[in-house]
Parts: C-alpha cells; sequence; structure tokens
C-alpha cells in the first residue's frame, strides 16, 4: 500500500504536539552527555561527526561504517572515535545500549533503510539530507515515521533552518516586511573544472561495489545533482514558500560536458514550480564553475526583497531613485540591511540537537524533509520527460 503525502496531512503531522521530559529523552542521565553513534564515516559523516564532539552535551559513543578504510579515517578524524567501539554493521551499533542518538551519514540510496532502523532502535536521528534517492524510498521512509517513538527528536541535514541568518530573514517575511511574495530563487552554482577522466578503481572490489564507494556519480544511488546537491535550496523555498510543497513543475537541462564516469544527464538546469495561490519558485543550478560560487536564495515581494545565504543575509527596501548607487551596485548599503554569518550553519544545526534532546524541545523534520526531497524529484522528473508533472503523478510513480 503507497503512503500518500498529500498537504492536509503534512499540516496535520507539522502541527500535532509533542511532549517530551529532558529526563526521559535518552538512555542515560538526564545531566550527562547523550551518547551519539556515527553510521557512515565518510567524508560527511567524518565532517558532522567531528561537530557534534564539540557539544558539551554530546560524547562519541560508537561509529559503524562498511569498509575498513573508513572507519580508519573516522578514527583519525572524529575526536575520540579512536576509544569506543568501530562495528561494520549498522545493526550492532543501533543494539549498543550507550548509543542515544544517531548520525546517518551513508549513500543517499541507504538513509531509508537506515531511518527505518533507527526508528525501530527508538534512537534521536540526525539524517544527513536528500530523504532518498527516489520517491519509491521516500514512501519507506514515511512509513517507517509512522512507527516513530514521538519523545525522540528528529532532524535532517537541512541546516539551513537553524541558521540564526536564516531564521531572522525568515522572521522578516512572516512580519510583512516585504510584503506579499510571488516569486522565489534558488540559485545552486558552484563547481571545480570539468572531469575529463574517471577516478582510480578500488583494487579487488566488484563493479557494483566500486559504484557505491563513488555513489555521488551514480543516479541509482544519489538522485544526480538536482536530488543530492539542489535540495538544500529547494528545501529553503518549501520553508519560505509556507512550508507547503508545489502542485507542479516544468524544467529544462542538460550536459555541457561529457561525463567521464557515472550516469548524470544534467550537470545545469532551470526548474519552475508552481505553489499554491500563484507562488513560483525558481531553481538555477549549474555545476562545472572553474571555482566559481554563487549558492543563495532571494524571496522578491511587493515591498522589498530578502536574499539568503550561509554566508550573510540581506533586507532591500525599495529603490525611490535610480541615482542611488544600490540600484545597481550593491557595495552601497544605504538602502539595505545586511548581517554576515559568523557561525557554521551545520554547528548550528547540530548544536540544536543535542541542545533540543537536553531540553525535552519537540521537533521532527520528517514530513519537510521528505516534501523537500520529493520536490526535487518532482523538478527531476519534470526535466527529464520535458513537460509540466504534477505532484500527484509524481506519487503514483513510486
Amino acid at each position: 500500500m503507497k503512503t500518500r503525502l498529500t498537504r492536509r496531512a503534512a499540516v496535520a503531522a507539522a502541527s500535532a504536539p509533542l511532549i517530551v521530559r529532558p529526563k526521559t529523552a535518552f538512555a542515560t542521565q538526564a545531566n550527562s552527555a547523550i551518547g551519539f553513534g556515527v553510521i557512515g564515516t565518510g567524508g560527511r559523516g567524518q565532517y558532522v561527526g567531528e561537530l557534534m564532539t564539540r557539544s558539551p552535551k554530546a560524547r562519541i559513543a560508537a561509529i559503524c561504517d562498511k569498509y575498513p578504510d573508513r572507519i580508519d579515517a573516522g578514527k583519525t578524524n572524529i575526536p575520540g572515535a579512536d576509544k569506543v567501539p568501530a562495528y561494520r554493521d549498522y545493526k550492532d551499533l543501533l543494539n549498543d545500549k550507550s548509543v542515544d542518538a544517531v548520525l546517518i551519514a551513508t549513500p543517499v540510496f541507504l538513509h531509508p533503510e537506515h531511518y527505518e532502523a533507527a526508528i525501530a532502535a527508538r534512537k534521536h536521528i540526525y539524517c544527513e539530507k536528500p530523504a532518498g534517492a527516489d520517491v519509491a524510498g521516500c514512501m519507506r521512509m514515511l512509513r517507517a515515521w509512522e512507527k516513530r517513538d514521538k519523545t525522540k527528536r528528529i532532524q535532517f541535514g537541512f541546516q539551513q533552518r537553524f541558521s540564526s541568518q536564516y531564521l531572522k530573514s525568515y522572521s522578516y517575511l512572516k512580519s510583512g516586511k516585504i510584503g506579499e511574495m510571488k516569486l522565489m530563487m534558488s540559485y545552486w552554482v558552484l563547481g571545480y573544472l570539468p572531469p575529463t577522466a574517471g577516478p582510480k578503481p578500488y583494487p579487488d572490489l566488484p563493479e557494483e561495489e566500486q559504484r557505491i564507494r563513488r555513489w555521488g556519480s551514480w543516479m541509482k544511488y544519489s538522485g544526480g545533482p538536482l536530488i543530492e546537491q539542489d535540495c538544500h535550496g529547494i528545501d529553503t523555498i518549501n520553508w519560505f514558500g509556507g512550508g507547503v510543497h508545489p502542485l507542479s513543475a516544468v524544467g529544462r537541462g542538460g550536459l555541457r560536458y561529457p561525463v567521464p564516469y557515472g550516469d548524470w544527464t544534467t550537470d545545469h538546469h532551470d526548474i519552475i514550480y508552481q505553489y499554491p495561490d500563484g507562488l513560483e519558485g525558481w531553481l538555477i543550478s549549474i555545476k562545472h564553475t572553474a571555482g566559481y560560487r554563487d549558492v543563495k536564495e532571494q524571496f522578491y515581494g511587493s515591498r522589498g526583497m530578502l536574499e539568503t545565504s550561509r554566508r550573510y543575509m540581506r533586507l532591500h527596501g525599495m529603490t525611490p531613485d535610480v541615482r542611488f548607487k544600490s540600484a545597481d551596485d550593491l557595495r552601497d548599503t544605504s538602502l539595505m540591511e545586511k548581517e554576515e554569518s559568523i557561525k557554521d550553519i551545520t554547528l548550528e544545526a547540530t548544536t540544536a540537537f543535542f541542545d533540543g534532546i537536553i531540553a525535552g524541545e519537540p521537533l521532527d523534520m520528517t514530513k519537510t524533509s521528505v516534501e523537500s526531497t520529493l520536490t526535487a524529484l518532482l523538478g527531476r522528473m519534470a526535466l527529464e520527460t520535458k513537460r509540466e508533472v504534477t505532484w500527484d503523478e509524481l506519487l503514483r510513480s513510486a
């Protein structure tokens, strides 16, 4: 039986109260550090795992990875990981009673399976984005979510939602500072030189394992760049757009450079999402930019424009006279409020994770994270079919 993610269900789930008492939030004593385990000690697992160890409310309790070299890297790069159990099977880590919370930082296609197991083990969960690599994986996650322990905190790696500057921008939007908003833009423009050769093979690994080790290059395992990378901006426009998913999408894109390894079908794409009440959200994404980076969102209202980024937020007021330099030159801030980001937004997210567990603060990001992943998949389906695709058609494709 397929799980249908409707707007009504999403709103009801988001508004349902969750009451958690701090003394029951984790297995160890209420005033002690929260033991966390890391499933997947690749590059992202090492990075986020290290950030988690910075919280005085957390302690590394175990690590897990299928591959010995990743275990060694985790022990080296996550402080304290060399002194805790290192498992090869994630089920063993989830059965470890010293593990109260788990970081899931495995290849995208495995997120639903590992989330499902962490739900069954009644752990607090910090799952990297996106929710899955395809619609079926997202539906599997939703079915697992229905069996969750509502006393547990569940976060996803959509860390913009915990950034001080994003939260300030969102408060400006909600207070009406930019007036009525009808257009949202997400720019995900970044990358290095176009690839010209595939990676060196791992010795003694069969072809399927070779692909899993380099899962980001393969659509089956990552969902492709629109799903695995651009989902951050998509999550932000879903959030600022009122916490709802789009009704439909159209899109175009393709390859500017040949793919020497993997099966990406696009390294640039433009997607236009139609939301309720005439609101549009645009995704503009370009890879292989020779080091140039422009990753941000813009929200256009009748009285102003908000611009959000991992590095800053800007509120642009109305320009009454084109003689002002800020009409074309943003170095003049006379008609602009700007605030730089001084914190790593992933650190802000991991800090909120452990602070929330200790405080017993209710938070469950599963529905919105699945919706954002499905929104990315909607854009990919529109791109592939070169026609408008509706939300209901996407869900039926599972």
